[in-house]
């Protein structure tokens, strides 16, 4: 038991999904896993660990934005054993190729600022993918017949954002997508050594202004949560 966690000990796996919305924690965890039970609720934050074509898994709730995230990938990683880490989430697609309900596998992650940046100090550090993820994750996507794209996303450390100018520089400069966590998953998993990957369904376009209904969110997300499984055990 931690601070934010209040799963005994062995209740958590070490592989762990983890979406920002603990209630989409929960319908992830009961759409997908073999008797998925409650391990956590401290705060509101859900967390649920069951099997997925018999292999331990805990689907975890993050919060929003990487300071949240922060905490809960450190208690997991440092108190529980996390090994995998696999953030699924939405994400707002900054490229015209790009369309609604596509899945974005993040190589790396560009941000102006993580909680881990006081670590960091006058280091400019690329947080990354784990190679093995990433790989799986893009043949998982192209067996099930996704349209994927790989590529560096934007993790905001704000949801309101109020630099147009800055969101055209990445759109200029090849970034595809923009959320809020994967940058400091990706710190935190390179600090302890873990293997770390974001999984995103387009949910909104920058460009365009569509979105997917919200009645129609999780039937979209759906896809992505199978690419996250498969990528964690591909030989499943």
């Amino acid at each position: 038991m931690t601070i934010h966690i209040g799963a005994a000990p062995g209740d958590i796996a070490q592989t762990v999904l983890m979406p920002g919305d603990p209630y989409r924690a929960r319908w992830a965890a009961e759409t997908f896993l073999d008797t998925p039970r409650l391990v956590n609720e401290v705060r509101g934050m859900l967390g649920y660990t069951g099997t997925w074509r018999g292999q331990p898994v805990t689907i975890h709730g993050s919060g929003m934005g990487m300071a949240s995230l922060s905490i809960y990938a450190n208690e997991l990683i440092r108190d529980y054993g996390a090994k995998t880490l696999i953030r699924i989430g939405s994400a707002g697609a900054m490229q015209p190729h790009i369309n609604i309900r596509d899945v974005v596998l993040a190589m790396a992650a560009t941000t102006l600022s993580t909680p881990s940046s006081g670590i960091m100090r006058e280091l400019s550090f690329a947080p990354t993918a784990d190679w093995s993820l990433l790989h799986a994750a893009w043949q998982a996507a192209t067996t099930r017949g996704v349209t994927a794209h790989a590529g560096n996303i934007y993790s905001s450390d704000v949801f309101y954002d109020e630099r147009p100018d800055l969101n055209e520089q990445m759109t200029r400069h090849g970034v595809l997508a923009v959320e809020m966590e994967a940058a400091e998953l990706y710190i935190v998993a390179a600090r302890y050594g873990v293997r770390a990957l974001a999984v995103l369904t387009i949910s909104d376009h920058l460009l365009t202004g569509a979105a997917i209904p919200s009645e129609e969110r999780e039937k979209s997300f759906g896809e992505m949560v199978e690419i996250a499984l498969q990528a964690a055990f591909p030989d499943a």
